[in-house]
Parts: C-alpha cells; structure tokens; sequence
C-alpha cells in the first residue's frame, strides 16, 4: 500500500521511542508499505524536530537524509484548498499527486474527510491494525 503519513506521525516516530508512530516507520522499513512525502511536508517535520524539539542542525540533516532514504519524494503540481489548516492541505496534495492508497493521521479535522479523491485516510490505530 503507498502511503502518506501526517507531520505529526513523523515527529511522534522521532521523538517518542517505541510509539506506535515508531512501529508504522518500523513498517515502512520492513517492506509492508510505501511511502510518500513531499518537500513541504519534509519541511514542516524539520521544522517541528528543530523548533519544538530542539534538535542541531546535524540531527535535522540526519532525518532529513532519512526521509528522502524510506520514502519517495513527490513534487504536487496542483493547489488543494479544502482543510482550515493549510499544512492538512499540503498532505492531500502529496497523497493525490504520488497516487497513494491512503493517508495515516491524527488529525480529527482530516479523519472527517474519510477519504479523499478514493484516498482512504485513517488513523494511526487503524494503520496498525490492518
């Protein structure tokens, strides 16, 4: 299955050892998935682990070096506008233009959609229970 993971799986995955965010990764690297990311969404996650987190440059360049290693970067040519917050849009761009199966996240707002242009999107718990 290709997917796309919320920013906040991410940094839940690297900054919380053994979260559940960590075994969805875990499952990216075994093989049972793949995943997408675009350069905004790799932002927004460095962003996060730099300011909220207080990670160095060099543990940013590591993840950002990680990232771009366990997933394939898309660059989404079309502007999506339907989520209040504009980062939950970058996702459904991401998810749309890489042709993802689904959309794992947290967010409530984004859980409502259900799904998004046949993009199935759900929650980490589902994820990891599929």
């Amino acid at each position: 299955m290709k997917l796309v993971f919320d920013t906040n799986i991410f940094i839940s995955a690297f900054a919380i050892p053994h979260s559940k965010a960590e075994k969805a990764i875990l499952r990216i690297l075994e093989g049972a998935d793949s995943l997408i990311i675009s350069k905004e969404i790799m932002k927004e996650v460095l962003f996060v682990l730099s300011s909220k987190f207080h990670r160095d440059s060099e543990a940013i360049s590591h993840t950002a070096l990680y990232l771009s290693d366990i997933a394939q970067i898309v660059k989404p040519v079309k502007r999506i506008h339907i989520l209040e917050d504009d980062p939950d849009n970058r996702m459904l761009e991401c998810a749309l233009h890489g042709k993802a199966d689904a959309i794992v996240t947290g967010d409530k707002e984004v859980l409502k959609l259900k799904e998004f242009e046949g993009i199935r999107i759900m929650s980490l718990k589902e994820y990891l229970e599929g």
